[in-house]
C-alpha cells in the first residue's frame, strides 16, 4: 500500500511516498481503507520534535491520527460492524500505532464509530480528535443549561466544536478570535464573538457576564493564555485547557477558587485504558451531527495524500480557519 512516511524528524523533515505492507487483521481490530485524514497540532508537534516527545513513533513513521474510511476486514471478537461500513475515529499515528497517512490502517474497534451519515468522508475525518477533546472537556466541567461559557480560540479545531457542544448543552457561549474570518465563523457557530485584540478582558467580562466572570472557560489556546482565562473566570469557575505544558503562577486561580481540568485525549490510545470511551463519544457525536446540532468547519484549501507536507504547513501557518484535511 502507499504511505507518506517520515524517515527523520525535525521542522525541515519531508514526507516521502513509500510502499509499505498492508496491515494484517488481528483480534479486536478492523482494517480500514482510509478515505481522508485531518491534521492536528499534535501531528505537527510529533513531526517537528520527534523522539523528544514520548508519544512519537519510531522511524520510519506513518503519522495521522484522525481518519474516515471503509471497513475492509474485521478481526475476531469485533461486533457491531460489517465489511463495507463507513467509520471514523482517532486510532493511530503515535507510539506503535500506524497512522492514517496510508491507504489502509489497522484500528482498534473500541476507538471507532459509524461515520455520521450526513457528512462526507472529508468532513468526518475532521471530527474525531477535536470532537472527543471538546466533549471530554465540557463533560469534566459539568457544562449545563444557563451557564455562561467562554471558549478561547472559538474558530480553531477544538474550539469550534466546543462552541457547538456547549450551545447544545444549553449554555450561553462566547468565544475569542481575531480578524473578520474568525469572528464571522464564531457567529455562524452560534457563539458571541470577542475580538481579543480589540477588547480587554475587563471589557468583555463586563459585556458578557455583567462583570461576574464566566462559569466555564474552555481554553484551547493554553500556555501563557491561561492567565487570561483565570482573569475571565468567575468565582469557583471551571477552567479547561488542552495546552498546559508550562510553569504558571496559580495564585489568581487560588483566590478565585478555580478548578483546573487538563484534557489530554490521547491517554486511552497510549495506555490502552478505557478506549471504549472514545468510541462511545464518537457515536454520540455522530448522532448530534446527523441531528444538525454539530457540524465540522473545514479550511477551504484541499490536499491529497502526496501533498501532506503542504497540509502540515497550512496548519502551522495559523491562516487556516477550521480543520485542514488530507484526502487519501
Amino acid at each position: 500500500m502507499k504511505t507518506m512516511t517520515l524517515n527523520q524528524y525535525g521542522p525541515d523533515a519531508s514526507f516521502a511516498l513509500a510502499n509499505t505492507a498492508r496491515p494484517s487483521i488481528k483480534s479486536g481490530h478492523v482494517v480500514v481503507r482510509v478515505k481522508a485524514t485531518s491534521v492536528n497540532t499534535i501531528d505537527t508537534m510529533i513531526k517537528d520534535i520527534g523522539s523528544d516527545l514520548p508519544l512519537s513513533p519510531a522511524l520510519p513513521a506513518v503519522l495521522g491520527m484522525d481518519f474516515a474510511g471503509v471497513i475492509e476486514e474485521i478481526g475476531e471478537g469485533v461486533t457491531g460492524y460489517a465489511v463495507g461500513d463507513e467509520v471514523y475515529g482517532c486510532a493511530g499515528g503515535l507510539a506503535d500505532l500506524q497512522g492514517a497517512l496510508a491507504e489502509y490502517m489497522l484500528a482498534d474497534a473500541r476507538l471507532i464509530a459509524h461515520k455520521p451519515k450526513s457528512l462526507t468522508m472529508r468532513e468526518a475525518a475532521a471530527l474525531p480528535l477535536v470532537g472527543i477533546t471538546a466533549w471530554e472537556g465540557l463533560q469534566r466541567a459539568h457544562v449545563g443549561a444557563g451557564q455562561k461559557v467562554l471558549v478561547q480560540g472559538g474558530a480553531g479545531g477544538v474550539g469550534h466544536i466546543a462552541v457547538q457542544l456547549a450551545r447544545h448543552l444549553g449554555a450561553e457561549v462566547s468565544a475569542t478570535g481575531t480578524g473578520a474570518g474568525q469572528l464571522a465563523a464564531i457567529k455562524d457557530l452560534g457563539g458571541k464573538p470577542i475580538d481579543f485584540m480589540a477588547e480587554t478582558i475587563d471589557d468583555y467580562v463586563a459585556a458578557h457576564t455583567g462583570g461576574a466572570g464566566f462559569d466555564v472557560v474552555y481554553d484551547t489556546v493554553g500556555g501563557a493564555n491561561m492567565t487570561n482565562s483565570f482573569a475571565a473566570a468567575g468565582l469557583n469557575a471551571q477552567i479547561v485547557t488542552t495546552v498546559a505544558l508550562l510553569e504558571l503562577d496559580l495564585s489568581p486561580a487560588h483566590f478565585k477558587g478555580l478548578s483546573l481540568h487538563v484534557v489530554f485525549m490521547l491517554l486511552p490510545m497510549l495506555h490502552d485504558v478505557r478506549r471504549e470511551a472514545h468510541g462511545e463519544i464518537l457515536a454520540g457525536l455522530a448522532k448530534l451531527v446527523d441531528a444538525g446540532e454539530v457540524k465540522p468547519m473545514l479550511d477551504d484549501q484541499r490536499f491529497t495524500l502526496t501533498e501532506v507536507g503542504a497540509a502540515y504547513a497550512r496548519l502551522k501557518s495559523g491562516k487556516a480557519i477550521g480543520k485542514v484535511v488530507v484526502e487519501v
